[in-house]
């Protein structure tokens, strides 16, 4: 008899744990939209790549610090895999700021799972699955359309389809680095090789205005909410998640990203591209579900 309490307080406990799990994903998933949101307000000083630079170099100090002595040595640094790696980081941050000066962030951040969901589908045998194709495709065919029909930047659209490109190299980068160089010694070598790849860029965007003191504040922010808080909150939740059901509850992302927008840069959005957007989120939690498959966080 005395087993049955006991069996009842480890599922209770086992229950509270995946609650709090769940409110780590969603925290994480709100703090890197909101990263990105406060972003929005150094375009205008030292523009898109200028802000890269600074998420990028910041965030590169928080993963160095979080690697410790796990870091790999320098030599290894410049190895397929990592260079590999430290492009995808690279790429998908630079496409993806470039993408949100010019779009919706709840719109440009749907474009940009499809990164993800292709990875998902991709990686998955069952014909069920074209299902949640044929859900993203109608919702992108809408939200190509505007919404609307007022129509939106195509160059935002291109750059987040181009950020989505990255994202998914760096899914299946992240799995062969994971395995060479253990914990995030291989994830800060890449952080730290990737600020090198934008720096010349940034600097040609922001100039002397990226050491303004206001700026530099600003970005430190664009830092801890895209990297330090996110990355804090994942690793606590996968150690209490199934690596699929941490997925699924990724898929969020494109509607916290319109939410966020809609809360903080007053980016409303039409019936039709919020119905677009839910589409996209449905294909991806199905797809994600199905596959089973990891979505690591990018930049």
């Amino acid at each position: 008899m005395a087993t049955e309490p006991a069996a009842a307080d480890v599922a209770r406990a086992r229950r509270t744990q995946t609650r709090l799990a769940a409110a780590m994903v969603v925290g994480s998933i709100t703090s890197v939209q909101c990263g990105a949101a406060l972003a929005t307000t150094l375009f205008d000083e030292v523009g898109s790549s200028g802000a890269v630079l600074l998420r990028s170099g910041f965030g590169a100090l928080v993963l160095l610090a979080l690697a410790g002595r796990g870091l790999p040595p320098v030599r290894q640094w410049l190895e397929r895999d990592v260079l590999l790696f430290a492009l995808a980081l690279a790429g998908a941050t630079l496409c993806f700021y470039a993408a949100i000066e010019r779009l919706p962030l709840g719109v440009a951040v749907t474009f940009e799972f499809l990164g993800p969901l292709g990875v998902a589908v991709f990686g998955s045998r069952r014909r069920r699955d074209l299902i949640w194709v044929a859900l993203a495709a109608t919702g992108i065919v809408l939200l190509s359309n505007g919404g609307s029909g007022g129509g939106l930047d195509a160059l935002g659209v291109a750059l987040a389809v181009i950020a989505a490109g990255f994202w998914a190299l760096y899914i299946l980068q992240s799995a062969r680095v994971g395995e060479i160089h253990p914990g995030m010694g291989g994830l800060a070598a890449a952080a730290i090789v990737s600020t090198a790849m934008v720096a010349p860029i940034g600097v040609a965007d922001g100039g002397v205005d990226l050491l303004a003191p206001a700026v530099l504040a600003v970005g430190l922010g664009v830092g801890l909410l895209s990297a330090a808080i996110p990355y804090a909150l994942e690793l606590e939740a996968l150690r209490r998640l199934p690596s699929a059901v941490f997925g699924v509850l990724m898929s969020l992302e494109p509607a916290a990203g319109a939410i966020v927008g809609f809360v903080a840069l007053s980016q409303g959005l039409s019936l039709v591209e919020v119905i677009a957007i839910g589409l996209v989120v449905t294909a991806s939690a199905g797809a994600l579900r199905s596959a089973g498959t990891l979505v690591p966080r990018d930049g």
